[in-house]
């Protein structure tokens, strides 16, 4: 097995972030130990968790899709690959930390691409000021587990009306102990069940949620655009289109 070697560590506000090598890969984290972002740096592109994939195949529930915004970063390999793969023109990612995003352009590979904006605060303060997009990413951890967005009425249905005509909001959420995703009951009436599932080996549950109830999930197109994906991307999304569901 590698040898663990420290990169950074930075205290602030909200505790400590470190960043580690591990052999070929880089590994971001907050607190003690809690592991948040995993880098392959030879592609930081590159999507190591199937949380990450799944969040991805949840941005190919669009067609093509112009526009994103990403609340929380972590290392942003999410970003970088949705960067790299998808027609995207303009996206933006609202950072609480701001090392963060300093951090993994020093040593994660983020690169500063012309078409990425990076604001820093709460996501839950910052959301009105954004642009609409077609694609919106939740994904908004701490060394305690989700933040409280995660479980925030007012701040996910905003969300959802964040989105442009036909886009679709991904949240990486918590599974609580019987699978369904944290918050089920609040989800189901929130999005009025109409959402889908994927849940994935690390215990999360990644849902898709459209637009509006009158747009839906179309599972063939799904399959035809992750399957043109695969050998670019280096890994098939197969295993996880497999196990999407409609809202539990």
């Amino acid at each position: 097995m590698s040898e663990e070697r420290l990169l950074a560590e930075v205290h602030d506000d909200f505790g400590v972030i470190r960043v580690y090598e591990v052999g070929p890969y880089r590994i971001l984290e907050f607190g003690e130990a809690v592991e948040q972002s995993c880098v392959f740096v030879a592609d930081p592109a590159w999507l190591e968790y199937d949380y990450t994939r799944a969040m991805l195949l949840g941005a190919l529930c669009h067609e093509a899709p112009e526009s994103a915004l990403f609340l929380g970063l972590g290392a942003g390999t999410l970003t970088q690959a949705c960067l790299k793969f998808l027609p995207l023109e303009d996206v933006e990612v609202i950072e609480l930390r701001p090392d963060v995003p300093r951090l993994a352009m020093e040593y994660l590979g983020l690169t500063d691409d012309p078409r990425l904006y990076v604001r820093i605060g709460d996501a839950l303060e910052l959301l009105d000021s954004a642009e609409p997009a077609d694609l919106i990413f939740v994904d908004l951890y701490t060394d305690q587990g989700p933040g409280v967005g995660h479980l925030a009425w007012n701040f996910l249905g905003a969300c959802q009306k964040r989105l442009s005509p036909g886009g679709w909001l991904v949240i990486n959420q918590w599974a609580a102990d019987d699978g369904k995703p944290l918050g089920a009951a609040l989800l189901r009436g929130l999005f009025h069940r109409h959402y889908w599932e994927c849940p994935v080996k690390e215990g999360n549950v990644v849902l898709f949620v459209p637009a509006d109830l009158e747009q839906t999930l179309d599972h063939d197109a799904l399959k035809a655009r992750a399957d043109a994906l695969a050998p670019v991307l280096g890994y098939s999304l197969q295993s996880l289109l497999d196990v999407v569901r409609p809202a539990s």
